[in-house]
């Protein structure tokens, strides 16, 4: 049993919430603001010793790396319903991801066609297990990290859960947006004031859920 301090229990608390709510784990900075810390450092440093006592590990190089260590190995969700890859072996850890650029109206999101590149990616990296990396278009998302250029892991799904960001098919544009169901009624929420929430009313037919985000990569530099 790995004793934690009472803090480090919140923390952990807070990672495995913010997975099961939206499929990423939280940023240093995230973590500070919600706890109060002064700085991201603070929240580093409580990061680096649960990381030394077991309880997640760090992927160096990208603001979300961090995974829990108390999956089973067949991907099933824990006691808290978050679902994390458990570790493979080194040498079966890189998935070969499609990079999905701009998307035709009317075919599929996968179709060869909208196919950039592939990429070998740590699998590690990312909450669950993706289906394609998609490139990020504009700033709506801005507010929690997505930026303009960005790759979005995104695992294949037609629902959803409240609060998760998802890959969602519009008519003629792919977007992405935070989920919110009430009653028969769809908004896909922004992340950016500039923004304006998207209304999808029941039975609306040019309307898909395409995919959930799992996971953030960003070429720097």
């Amino acid at each position: 049993m790995i004793k934690l301090t009472a803090r480090q229990e919140q923390i952990l608390n807070l990672i495995r919430e913010a997975i099961e709510n939206t499929g990423f784990p939280p940023t240093r900075a995230e973590i500070a603001t919600e706890l109060g810390f002064r700085s991201a450092n603070a929240a580093e440093e409580h990061l680096q010793a649960l990381a030394r006592k077991g309880a997640i590990e760090i992927s160096p190089g990208t603001s979300r790396g961090i995974r829990l260590r108390d999956m089973n190995p067949e991907h099933e969700p824990n006691r808290f319903g978050a679902k994390q890859m458990a570790l493979p072996h080194p040498s079966l850890m890189q998935l070969n991801l499609p990079l999905i650029g701009r998307v035709a109206a009317g075919s599929p999101i996968l179709a060869q066609e909208h196919v950039e590149a592939t990429y070998n990616v740590d699998s590690s990296l990312f909450s669950a297990k993706p289906d394609y990396l998609l490139k990020v278009r504009g700033l709506s998302m801005r507010d929690v990290g997505i930026l303009d250029g960005d790759l979005l892991a995104v695992k294949k799904a037609d629902s959803a859960k409240n609060g998760q960001i998802v890959v969602a098919r519009l008519g003629d544009d792919v977007t992405v947006k935070r989920y919110k169901k009430s009653g028969s009624v769809i908004e896909l929420l922004p992340e950016n004031p500039d923004f304006k929430p998207i209304r999808v009313e029941a039975g609306q037919d040019d309307f898909a859920l395409e995919g959930l985000a799992v996971g953030l990569l960003r070429a720097w530099g």
